[in-house]
């Protein structure tokens, strides 16, 4: 898929100007160069990289924590799809692994990159915003002084005089001109911090910015190494699992003994019945989460109550109980569900251990959490492990869906 970006020798004398400018004030690691590599990484969890390929050629590649969209589309982007054997493969692949690849742009005469669906953002905008076009450069060269640097006097004449020696090292970048007089223009009006014009101008060299310098470029890769390929998303694979948690059966164990936790739980209900004695609760407890909802016969409200301090207060009583009967026969572990109906006279508890009963509500986006669900079935004995629990495994979002799960109605 065709691209309009700049073409790479454009984004690598933006890149060197702001590099440059930052170095001077001791901070060349921000935007660099490296090994003919462009950097940059604002330290938060944002970074990109631009590579200069030998026989005109280039690839920009990055991620953004926020704005990434791509790492975690459903279904699954595979970003390198179809990418040309000079790519440098092996960062590639390990960004891909640590899901910290958002985007990747190849050029060979033009941009390419994978198709993914329109206004879906990968990233690039806000990784690399200050060398995607002149003005974002040049408000970055100006905030160097005025922001890294807090310079003052800030009024419209210094702001003005910025804007110009911004304009002069852009231009000089451009041409490949860059020396220690134009940078001084910039920033050596900054009296607050050191300004280290040396470094610099160094800084701009490495990407072949000042006359006599060579323009970085790195060998080109020697094709595209084995590698695993995503095929369910992280979203498709939980709805995977919901869906088979919602078509399986029980496995067979014993109902707990009855527990003071049990007792407690009941008289709750008990004590929050409404006039005719009946009280219903459904719960869903993992090892960290928890859910609570009331049934056909809601708890009876008082006029003095927080809801939340109720619900809480309802879901902790719940957890106790699921902690006791589990610590009491850990090869069976712990319930997933509970439903509890209390009458006047009596009561019923409802354990659900391997499946999600219809009595839960389902609304495709809140349930129990995968993480969970493989924590809860690894500690259990094998036996009373249900046949789901092998959707589980994170490996899965790579192999494909497992037989028997392959006809599963997922909705």
């Amino acid at each position: 898929m065709q691209i309009d970006l700049a073409e790479p020798d454009v984004l690598l004398a933006r890149w060197g100007a702001i590099a440059s400018a930052l170095t001077t004030l001791g901070h060349d690691d921000v935007w660099w160069i490296d090994g003919g590599t462009a950097h940059r990484d604002d330290h938060g969890g944002n970074w990109g990289r631009l590579v200069p390929v030998e026989g005109g050629r280039a690839v920009l590649y990055g991620f953004d924590h926020e704005y990434s969209a791509t790492v975690d589309a459903s279904p699954p982007i595979d970003l390198l799809a179809g990418g040309p054997a000079w790519l440098p493969w092996a960062d590639l692949v390990r960004a891909v692994e640590d899901e910290q690849l958002g985007f990747v742009y190849w050029y060979d005469g033009g941009w390419s990159r994978v198709p993914y669906p329109d206004g879906l953002a990968d990233g690039l905008a806000a990784a690399l915003p200050a060398v995607l076009s002149a003005d974002r450069a040049h408000r970055a060269l100006c905030e160097v002084v005025f922001g890294w640097a807090r310079h003052k006097p800030d009024d419209a004449a210094e702001r003005a005089t910025v804007a110009d020696a911004a304009t002069r090292l852009l231009d000089a970048a451009a041409t490949r001109t860059v020396d220690a007089g134009v940078l001084e223009r910039l920033v050596g009006r900054i009296g607050s911090l050191p300004v280290d014009l040396g470094a610099g101008v160094a800084a701009a060299a490495g990407f072949g910015l000042v006359p006599g310098s060579v323009a970085p470029t790195v060998p080109a890769g020697s094709g595209e190494p084995p590698r695993r390929v995503r095929l369910l998303s992280d979203d498709e694979r939980q709805d995977l699992v919901w869906a088979a948690m919602r078509a399986t059966a029980e496995l067979p164990r014993p109902a707990p003994a009855p527990t003071a936790e049990l007792a407690a739980l009941i008289g709750w209900a008990r004590s929050r019945a409404r006039p005719d004695g009946r009280c219903s609760l459904r719960f869903e407890v993992l090892d960290h989460a928890q859910r609570f909802g009331p049934g056909e016969a809601p708890p009876v409200e008082r006029p003095d109550d927080d809801r939340w301090a109720v619900a809480r207060e309802a879901a902790d009583l719940a957890r106790k109980l699921w902690e006791a009967e589990a610590e009491a026969d850990p090869a069976h572990g712990h319930w997933i569900f509970l439903r509890l109906e209390v009458s006047a006279d009596d009561h019923t508890v409802e354990r659900h251990y391997d499946s999600w009963p219809g009595w839960m509500r389902s609304d495709g986006i809140t349930g129990p959490w995968l993480d969970d669900l493989r924590i809860e079935m690894d500690r259990r004995a094998p036996r009373f492990r249900p046949a789901w629990a092998v959707l589980l495994d994170p490996e899965v979002a790579y192999t494909g869906v497992p037989e028997p799960f392959r006809t599963l109605k997922v909705d």
